[in-house]
């Protein structure tokens, strides 16, 4: 069995399209009208098709702000990104903070309260840590990171 892609269910796929176009830098890869997929692999899909598709109407309520996962986007720029949602309107879990183990991110919910993770990408975190001062060793220890992982970046 193969996986293909993660599909959450959106009230207004144009409103969500154009979050994910406009807000995430995201790109249509099929537009099948009820569903959209984007080229990171995931796809929105409209409730109400999505409902009648499990069948026995209001058994299978979908819930808005379940916080029961999130869909995670990297960037190699997050102080930009921030600033794009923020003008967007967007409401915020959090902005921007550092993680434990280094890498700084934000969350934030999308047009129908699903929870999105936009996150510097880990090599972004590994150079900021190196400019910051952090020694190879210190910047494997505090991100959990492969040494070799972690040297390669730094000599790219």
């Amino acid at each position: 069995m193969k996986f293909v892609c993660p599909l959450i269910v959106v009230e207004d796929i144009a409103v969500s399209r154009r979050f994910y176009e406009d807000c995430l830098g995201q790109k249509v890869k099929y537009d099948f009208g009820v569903d959209v997929q984007f080229e990171g692999d995931f796809s929105i899909h409209q409730k109400a098709h999505f409902q009648s598709l499990l069948g026995e109407e209001g058994r299978f309520p979908v819930t808005p702000k379940s916080h029961a996962g999130e869909l995670y986007f990297e960037t190699d720029d997050v102080d930009a990104a921030l600033l794009r949602l923020k003008q967007a309107g967007v409401e915020f879990i959090h902005a921007v903070r550092e993680q434990p183990w280094g890498q700084r991110v934000m969350r934030l919910y999308d047009p129908d309260g699903h929870i999105i993770e936009v996150g510097e990408s880990l090599e972004s975190a590994v150079a900021r840590l190196h400019e910051q001062g952090l020694s190879i060793d210190g910047i494997s220890q505090k991100t959990g990171m492969p040494k070799e992982f972690v040297e390669r970046v730094i000599q790219a």
